[in-house]
């Protein structure tokens, strides 16, 4: 299966929370249904990312990376790559790739959709179809920050950063499903 289909059967599948996020899980479908390079980085009118919220193993806590081209804290994820063949499995890659943690593993069902307009690598202005999931961290992982981050650090649940707001819907749907 390529990543556009899964991507596809991924969405279809997917029973969205609340009206705001089935709105949006129509909107990615048709997006996606419209635009076979819509998982593809170069695709200008928007492209599909994948990211995860990563959980400690007793669900107590959440990894964030102080971006730093956004210089904001954020879940883990980013750019779906060629050799990806499954949406959950970018937003693993890209977990694993960002926080060190090897042994993560993934829920393959999405936790929630978010579009947000980004300058990305790009260099032009473009959208982020952003596909997000629930990672859980093995007993005693600690991240290595990588170089795609000015931080990284676990955050309890009940204490998360300042200007991390935007994520409290995130991060409770995200310790809802797990």
């Amino acid at each position: 299966m390529t990543l556009h289909a899964d991507t596809l059967s991924t969405l279809d599948e997917w029973k969205a929370p609340t009206a705001t996020q089935e709105a949006l899980r129509q909107a990615f479908l048709g997006f996606v249904a419209a635009r076979e390079d819509a998982c593809e980085r170069s695709c200008e009118a928007g492209h599909i990312t994948a990211s995860a919220v990563v959980l400690d193993h007793a669900g107590e806590r959440v990894l964030l990376t102080l971006h730093p081209r956004v210089g904001r804290w954020l879940q883990l994820g980013g750019h779906c790559e060629p050799s990806d063949t499954a949406l959950a499995e970018a937003a693993l890659r890209e977990a694993a790739e960002e926080s060190g943690i090897s042994g993560l593993t993934i829920d393959t069902e999405p936790v929630h959709l978010d579009v947000h307009p980004i300058t990305c690598s790009l260099g032009v202005p473009t959208r982020h179809f952003d596909v997000r999931f629930v990672a859980h961290a093995p007993a005693g992982a600690e991240p290595v920050r990588s170089a795609e981050s000015d931080d990284l650090r676990w955050w309890p649940i009940a204490a998360l950063p300042a200007g991390s707001e935007d994520l409290t819907e995130l991060i409770a749907a995200a310790v809802e499903q797990a």
